[in-house]
């Protein structure tokens, strides 16, 4: 049986460790659950690790909003304070508190 930990939480906004990106995690995969195609589409020298946890987020950068699937090796924690934009926010989550956001929507 896999043992794994999420760094990171719900609600937590985090940026990406290379690319000009942050975004709230709204999902976590204990490990890798997406396409072999997107895996693959990854350059070999910068694919992470399959055995790890993946998150979900709702992302930006200076140019547009998306939904972002990344490995947990490449994020860090946002440390910036700022409430990230994404219009789809208000549907999950409640109002930027205290560095994060409340999860508002109910899961199943």
């Amino acid at each position: 049986m896999l043992k794994s930990t999420a760094k990171y939480g719900l609600g937590q906004v985090v940026r990406h460790r290379k690319h000009p990106f942050r975004g709230v995690v709204f999902d976590i995969d204990a490990e890798f659950a997406n396409t072999d195609e997107w895996y693959d589409a990854i350059p070999e020298e910068a694919r992470p690790s399959k055995s790890q946890p993946f998150y979900h987020l709702l992302a930006e950068n200076d140019h547009t909003y998306y939904v972002a699937y990344v490995s947990e090796q490449n994020l860090v924690p946002d440390e910036s304070g700022e409430p990230v934009d994404h219009p789809d926010l208000p549907d999950l989550f409640g109002e930027f508190t205290d560095g994060r956001y409340p999860l508002e929507f109910q899961l199943n």
